[in-house]
């Protein structure tokens, strides 16, 4: 049917590809799935569950007491999310957040002084390392931070605050990049 409404990542257009500065990398990640476990189960269970349904790539992060955003880069299959939620009935509720929530990635050495600029979260290694996640404030903008690497980080956004963010994060960078020069 055509009247019915067409996928449009938010962060397609040419001006969203990609920033590389030097020291820092911006990229509008896949808007695969990003699915909302909310109950009492433990995320090496829901891991185990996650690879039954053919989700073993996805990344597990926490959002909150007893709360888990499942991300990956491919859009889930009915199926596989019909199959999650039938096997954590009884233990946790799972929503599909895909269509609603939008991840960016910031790397490159001077992705912490970026990320500093607009938010209080202490990200040195020795604090918050690899795998980490919290929910916080990025200037006036609600989002996940989720430390993916030595120098890299994955943010996640309301679709509706996406390009926001995106315009400040860019003059972060700029702004990072000078005073790291």
């Amino acid at each position: 049917m055509t009247d019915l409404p067409q996928h449009n990542p938010v962060l397609a257009e040419a001006a969203y590809t990609g920033i590389s500065e030097a020291g820092i990398r911006l990229e509008a990640l896949p808007e695969g799935h990003l699915l909302h476990v909310l109950g009492a189960t433990e995320p090496s269970a829901l891991a185990a569950e996650l690879a039954k349904v053919g989700l073993a790539t996805s990344s597990i992060r926490q959002a909150g007491f007893r709360q888990w955003f499942v991300a990956g880069g491919e859009p889930i299959v009915p199926a596989s999310l019909d199959a999650l939620a039938a096997a954590l009935a009884g233990k946790a509720f799972v929503t599909d957040q895909s269509h609603g929530r939008v991840r960016i990635g910031i790397s490159g050495r001077s992705s912490r002084a970026l990320l500093s600029k607009g938010t209080a979260v202490d990200l040195d290694p020795a604090v918050f390392a690899e795998g980490r996640s919290v929910m916080t404030m990025v200037s006036h903008i609600s989002v996940q931070i989720v430390r993916t690497g030595e120098d890299s980080f994955e943010l996640t956004v309301l679709r509706s605050f996406a390009e926001t963010l995106w315009d400040d994060l860019r003059h972060m960078a700029a702004s990072a990049v000078k005073d790291e020069a």
